[in-house]
Formats: structure tokens, C-alpha cells, sequence
């Protein structure tokens, strides 16, 4: 190529000036497209329809009869192509603050965009937390989990916007998680700041530790001795194995309940030995069905995530002894972080 722009430099000198203007004009044309692309994205590959709006004593199915003062809204999530939804949302809201996630459906088999769970265990947790959680106290989970107990709790939580972290779509939909960025932020009207993402990354930071080095890096996050609680579900296990793929080995698999408790457990020890997985732990869904969650190493048994759930063939949560278990529903766990002069103790220790 080198040759062929001499060549045409020594037969046209007159022609060198022209072509740079080209050259220049259409360099500022490509910057151009692509500042577009970065601005624009173009859409999301999914899009929430509006389906219904009414009361909490109106749409019971979720749960949330105890707080009348809500409005919730129910969205099909339509994908353009399939004739079906492949989800539905139900947001929640009081007066002019931005909606807040509070229930999932999953219509397909893989997990996508959010984890399902029993509407019952967000209630049941949101009424424990505003019962026994003093006022000025500080709850710290994720940030799906924070921005739901700070609407129905009302507790001070450390993450408080919808963050999209981790980024739960299928290979597929890759190439458009801008678009998806862009249309989740748009939808959700809540975006977090440099500083909150920063803190949310030390968090998940602080469950990949041991439980004794996380809970010390917990209440360095916090920055004080405020009377806190650390609140995971064990859908946390897959987002934070999203998140820190190389640090926490974690994978997931669905069956179904058919009555038949000694032979679920049989299917579910069979794959756990085939795929030469270290433990597991188990989700209920609903009546016909059951999700298992399989740690993939050593390392990641001893992690503070793992510890604070009940994994086979490991510490029972309730023996933990650098936090101290003091509520459990469904697949929640609550803990109390203990004072920074007691973490530091049980890290030197």
C-alpha cells in the first residue's frame, strides 16, 4: 500500500492536498459515527410493556398487602421476534420516587436480567428488618436487595440505586449491553454515582474474603461503629460469580419437585459428583421446583458469602462465630457486623 501512495503522490503532486481534505473529512466522519454509536446505542434487545397499575391490596400475588401507601405497576418484558413474554416485572413506588424492583418471573429456563424468588420472603424480611432493625441503623446487601429494604423498611442502606451489576443477559445479547445499560437506566430512573459503584465493588470485594477479613473490610466500608446488618440471599452466590468470574466458581441448575424428596436429592449429589463440584445449597421456587447452587472449588467455600449460607458439608451459618446469624427466611440471611474492635481482634487472632 506504501508503493501505490508514492506512486500516486509522484504522478499528481496537485492531488496530495485534495486527498489529505479526504482523508481528514472522512476521519472526522468515522469519529463522528462512532461518538453516535457511544451516545446512541440504539435499542435494547428487550422492551418493558406496561400491563396493569393498581394498589398493593389489589395486585396481592407479590405480597406487599402491608404497605397500602404503595402504587405497583406490572410489565411484560416482550422480546421483538417471540410471540411470548419472556418475563414480567413488578415494580413498586411511594409518591414521586424512583420505582423499585420488588418481583420476577422468569417464563424461560435460563436466568435473565434478575433472579426469581417467593414474593413471601421480601415481605417477611422487609416486616423483620422494620421490627427489630433500630432506626438509625445501616443495612448493607445488594444493591437489588438494599434499594427494596430502604422502600418497604425504611432503613438507611449503603447502595440505594439500581445499578445493573452484574449484567445478567444471554451471549447473544453481548454486542447491545450498552443499549441495555441505556434502557435500564431510562426504565428505572435511578442512576448511581462513581462513588457508590466504587463502594458496591469493595462490598462484593469483602464477600470474596474470608469471612473474618470480610466482615473487617465490611466495617472499614462503613467507616464507623454504627450498629449494622449484613442482609444475602443465595441468588448473591451467582451475582457475585458474574461479577469476579476468576475469584468465585459457582454454577446452577433447576429441578423439579415431584414429591419425591430422597430422589431430588440423589439428582442433585449425582450432578454435583459428574461436574466435580465441592458443595452445594439449595433454592425453592415454588411447589414444582427447586434450584440448585454448586460452588466450584475450594477457594470459594471459604469465602464470607459462602459461610453465610448452608452449603453441604460445611460450617452451619449459626456457627459462624466473627458475625452472629440473627434472622433467617427463606433464602435470606441476616447478620449482625460486629463492632471494627472486635473484627480487628478476630483478624489478628
Amino acid at each position: 500500500m506504501s508503493d501505490r501512495t508514492s506512486d500516486e503522490v509522484r504522478s499528481g503532486g496537485k492531488l496530495l492536498p485534495s486527498l489529505g481534505i479526504l482523508l481528514v473529512t472522512g476521519g472526522l466522519v468515522l469519529l463522528g459515527w462512532f461518538a453516535y454509536i457511544w451516545f446512541n446505542p440504539g435499542p435494547a434487545p428487550y422492551q418493558y410493556q406496561h400491563v396493569e397499575t393498581g394498589s398493593s391490596t389489589e395486585l396481592t400475588d407479590v405480597e406487599l398487602d402491608a404497605w397500602p401507601d404503595l402504587t405497583l405497576s406490572r410489565y411484560n418484558v416482550d422480546v421483538a421476534g417471540v410471540d411470548k413474554p419472556i418475563g414480567q416485572v413488578t415494580l413498586a413506588k411511594r409518591g414521586d420516587e424512583p420505582p423499585v424492583l420488588v418481583h420476577w418471573k422468569n417464563y424461560t429456563n435460563d436466568l435473565l436480567i434478575a433472579i426469581d424468588q417467593k414474593p413471601s420472603e421480601l415481605s417477611e424480611l422487609a416486616k423483620a428488618i422494620a421490627k427489630y432493625a433500630p432506626e438509625d441503623s445501616l443495612i448493607l446487601s445488594w444493591w437489588d436487595t438494599s434499594r427494596q429494604l430502604k422502600l418497604l423498611s425504611q432503613r438507611d442502606t449503603m447502595f440505594t440505586n439500581h445499578m445493573v451489576e452484574p449484567l445478567i443477559i444471554p451471549d447473544a445479547w453481548q454486542p447491545k449491553k450498552d443499549a441495555i445499560y441505556a434502557y435500564e437506566e431510562e426504565f428505572w430512573q435511578s442512576a448511581s454515582n462513581d462513588k457508590e459503584r466504587k463502594q458496591f465493588q469493595k462490598f462484593t470485594e469483602a464477600l470474596l474474603a474470608t469471612p473474618d477479613e470480610g466482615i473487617a473490610k465490611l466495617r472499614e466500608l462503613i467507616g464507623s461503629d454504627r450498629e449494622a446488618y449484613l442482609v444475602v440471599h443465595v441468588t448473591d452466590l451467582f451475582k457475585l460469580g458474574l461479577m469476579h468470574p476468576d475469584k468465585f466458581g459457582i454454577a446452577y441448575k433447576s429441578f423439579p419437585l415431584t414429591g419425591n424428596m430422597h430422589g431430588l436429592i440423589n439428582h442433585v449429589k449425582v450432578h454435583k459428583t459428574q461436574n466435580g463440584f465441592v458443595s452445594y445449597t439449595l433454592q425453592s421456587l415454588s411447589e414444582k421446583k427447586i434450584r440448585g447452587y454448586f460452588l466450584a472449588d475450594e477457594s470459594s467455600v471459604e469465602t464470607l458469602m459462602a459461610k453465610t449460607l448452608p452449603f453441604t458439608d460445611q460450617t452451619a451459618p449459626v456457627e459462624m462465630e466473627i458475625a452472629s446469624l440473627i434472622y433467617q427466611h427463606g433464602g435470606y440471611w441476616v447478620y449482625k457486623i460486629p463492632a471494627a474492635t472486635v473484627s480487628k481482634d478476630a483478624t489478628k487472632g
